[in-house]
């Protein structure tokens, strides 16, 4: 495990082996087992397919291996356990979405949503950002040919080995390759990318602690490796996952409203999608229906030989050290402190 740059991350690759051996149970045992044996298995399929998904998302901000060759090369194996390019997830997330959180720039910001049921807001929001994502995915793609070939040749690679694998296993067994292999990728891309309702809908982007939802339950934190601390993540994209905790408790805690700085998820999912099942911000005031917003382009305006962006690249980022962020955290704690959090309050 010295190959490993934490060894946290020895869950990570556990995960991804769980992953690959409930899908393939199901697969091959697709033609001769019970529906009892068959149903275990996908719902567990698709969950270690969702903690691939959070792996994912992971890897493109903190590469697990030490050396850039070995984390290539684990990116097509975690491709495969995902269901898509690893290197696709980097111009959504890394450079709208954290870039531009919450704004026209952001292709995955919650007010586009716009049901006044909340529980669509939350089971529709994949749907109404997918195409846009995709869009955004292609001109980035050309963009990196250019700018950027070595990541451009690395997503080739991945999305090719992805789908001939994908569609060669569809034509062996169509059946078990819809149930076990297709299905699960879906539901894996569908959450990762629904996670960003319920860390932002209703946050204060202007906010500096306010701007995303934590969540710190131990029992999700193992499952989903520490990915509830989300207010941390925001603050600190480039830092390991298993360093989040730790920093939540010094320099998110303190200061950050209770209503974002919850313990348990699914406390907060019944209360937001099921009773009293309202759309609400952090402070409980309810969240009018959104005006349509179209968004911009953030691709043309982006300076990409910028050293602002030399580690948000994934697997072609500039080989770093987990290093201290340049942002000062001492000068961010000094704007809001426990007790103007309460004047605010």
């Amino acid at each position: 495990m010295a190959l490993l740059k934490y060894k946290e991350d020895q869950r990570t690759l556990a995960f991804i082996a769980i992953n690959f051996i409930l899908a393939f149970t199901g697969y091959f045992l697709f033609q001769t087992a019970s529906w009892a044996i068959l149903i275990p298995l996908l719902i567990g399929t698709c969950c270690f397919t969702f903690f691939c998904a959070v792996t994912v998302h992971n890897t493109i901000h903190c590469p697990i291996f030490k050396k850039k060759t070995h984390n290539k090369l684990f990116q097509f194996i975690l491709s495969l356990s995902y269901g898509y390019s690893v290197s696709a997830f980097v111009p959504g997330h890394n450079f709208s979405h954290h870039k531009w959180a919450q704004t026209n720039k952001d292709n995955m910001r919650t007010t586009r949503m716009r049901f006044r049921w909340n529980l669509l807001n939350q089971l529709f929001f994949f749907f109404a950002v997918s195409s846009e994502i995709m869009v955004m995915e292609v001109k980035w793609v050309k963009k990196m040919y250019k700018v950027k070939p070595s990541w451009f040749y690395q997503w080739l690679a991945e999305s090719v080995l992805v789908y001939a694998v994908k569609i060669g296993l569809l034509i062996y067994d169509w059946q078990a390759g819809l149930l076990f292999i297709w299905l699960p990728h879906f539901y894996g891309t569908w959450g990762i990318v629904g996670t960003n309702v319920w860390q932002h809908d209703g946050t204060d982007q202007s906010h500096p602690y306010n701007h995303s939802r934590s969540f710190t339950s131990p029992i999700l934190n193992f499952f989903t490796c520490n990915n509830g601390y989300h207010t941390a993540h925001h603050m600190r994209p480039g830092l390991h996952w298993s360093k989040l905790p730790d920093f939540h408790e010094k320099h998110v805690a303190p200061f950050a409203h209770p209503n974002v700085n919850r313990v348990s998820l699914f406390a907060y999912l019944w209360e937001s999608y099921v009773w009293p099942g309202k759309r609400v911000d952090y402070l409980g005031n309810p969240i009018p229906v959104p005006n349509k917003s179209v968004s911009e382009d953030w691709i043309d305006d982006l300076k990409f030989r910028s050293k602002d962006h030399e580690e948000d690249y994934g697997v072609e980022s500039v080989d770093t050290e987990d290093t201290v962020d340049p942002s000062n955290i001492e000068e961010i704690n000094e704007q809001v402190t426990p007790d103007t959090y309460k004047e605010m309050a």
